[in-house]
């Protein structure tokens, strides 16, 4: 083996050297990225899909607002192998009044699925105003094969929903968790 070879086989080497480094970098840099992508979301109230302690305090001071009644209008809409609906189509609340609705879910797969619910809400002004204390949607749910399940939200308005509200509607949209099955 000749000088240059003998050289151009020490540069490679370094090269490979450099290059391994920078592939373990960028690994840790993209393994990192989703911690930061969770904490700078959670920072800056965008993209949540569920809250962090599963629950919303209700404030100590909510007063019950007699004046005014808000019509809650529910949706439920199935991605998947199983029926989900709410087990009623509306409610009238006052602001500031703690209320509890059922959604009904059944899998009509003889296989267990896992779930997520999503929710929506119309008017979009009224998302901030809409305080759910207990959620089906906070968790991720696991359906046994065929199994029918009740599923409560409890909620208030905050008495501070603007006055020209008088109707909000809440979507759920329930659907498979990809990759999550658990087959039997």
């Amino acid at each position: 083996m000749n000088r240059e070879q003998s050289g151009r086989i020490q540069l490679n080497k370094k090269m490979l050297g450099k290059l391994v480094v920078l592939a373990v970098m960028m690994f840790g840099f993209g393994y990192a990225l989703v911690p930061m992508y969770k904490q700078l979301c959670e920072a800056l109230g965008i993209n949540v899909l569920t809250q962090s302690d599963g629950m919303v305090e209700r404030p100590e001071n909510t007063q019950v607002d007699k004046s005014r009644t808000i019509t809650v209008e529910l949706d439920g809409n199935a991605q998947g192998p199983w029926r989900f609906r709410p087990t009623t189509r509306s409610i009238d609340v006052h602001p500031g009044e703690l209320a509890t609705v059922m959604y009904e879910v059944v899998n009509t797969q003889a296989r267990t699925i896992k779930a997520q619910a999503i929710p929506s809400y119309a008017p979009q002004s009224a998302t901030p105003h809409f305080m759910k204390v207990e959620c089906f949607c906070f968790k991720e749910q696991t359906m046994g094969p065929n199994e029918a399940r009740q599923m409560p939200v409890v909620f208030f308005i905050d008495p501070k929903l603007p006055r020209e509200v008088k109707t909000i509607t809440l979507s759920y949209t329930f659907f498979e968790i990809a990759g999550m099955n658990a087959a039997k």
